[in-house]
């Protein structure tokens, strides 16, 4: 299989351009980054393309993978229901598919998956998200898509809102709200990626909680993905989509 990584230069993208050419059935093709074009050309025959760049160019990426032909597998988050429709308009137009993971960590695509069947149990939820202070985008994508599935799953328990007697918060301390869940994000040098879902009801606290210590934790998701985006049907988000859960 043929593979392209573009965003080669940063962390996760050499990480990943590592995890390929260490892959028995894989073969790196072409290592595009800033500056240059995503074209049938300088993608060199790819069969998939990964696509790890910074949020403000991840559509772009995207839509020229599509036009060339090419399969992608995103990790670039911060995707935004305007943008899918964009991508799912252009897939329409394409033999190619796309495949989008907030996170490609096995663990926490597990937390998110525990949290969303615990969260109708509980009287309240909150997640906390802690990352590394040079990522660029805040909340991460990984706790966008917990408080989406938490609210989902709340939802259609008939579960209420959560208490909260708050009446003043100039500063916003009580975090940003996805669906009414509030997420809250750490910048701190220090740490990789740790998300931190809290299910309280009175008398009890349930955390789940995942901790990522270097990228390679990523990688046999990423690798996955690679190997199945090409039988796939037009768009798909969620490494949970391909686990047998």
């Amino acid at each position: 299989m043929k593979v392209a990584v573009i965003g080669a230069k940063g962390r996760m993208g050499g990480t990943v351009c590592e995890a390929v050419q260490n892959a028995e059935d894989m073969e790196l093709v072409a290592k595009l980054d800033q500056g240059d074009a995503v074209s049938t050309e300088t993608l060199n025959g790819a069969d998939v393309a990964v696509v790890f760049t910074v949020p403000s160019v991840k559509l772009d990426n995207v839509l020229d993978l599509l036009k060339a032909n090419v399969h992608a597998v995103v990790g670039t988050s911060g995707w935004s229901e305007d943008e899918l429709a964009k991508v799912r308009e252009a897939q329409g137009e394409s033999d190619a598919n796309v495949f989008i993971a907030p996170n490609f960590a096995l663990s926490a695509v597990l937390a998110m998956e525990f949290a969303a069947k615990a969260a109708p149990l509980f009287e309240s939820v909150e997640i906390i998200e802690m990352h590394h202070p040079n990522k660029v985008d805040a909340p991460s994508g990984t706790a966008a898509a917990t408080a989406t599935k938490i609210a989902e799953a709340r939802k259609a328990a008939g579960v209420g809102a959560a208490p909260d007697a708050t009446e003043t918060d100039p500063e916003g301390t009580r975090g940003g709200r996805f669906d009414d869940v509030p997420v809250h994000a750490v910048r701190l040098r220090g740490i990789t990626a740790t998300e931190e879902v809290l299910l309280g009801n009175p008398g009890e606290v349930l955390t789940i909680r995942t901790d990522t210590f270097d990228r390679a934790s990523f990688m046999p998701g990423v690798l996955l993905a690679v190997r199945k985006v090409a039988g796939l049907d037009g768009l798909t988000v969620g490494l949970e989509n391909l686990l047998d859960l």
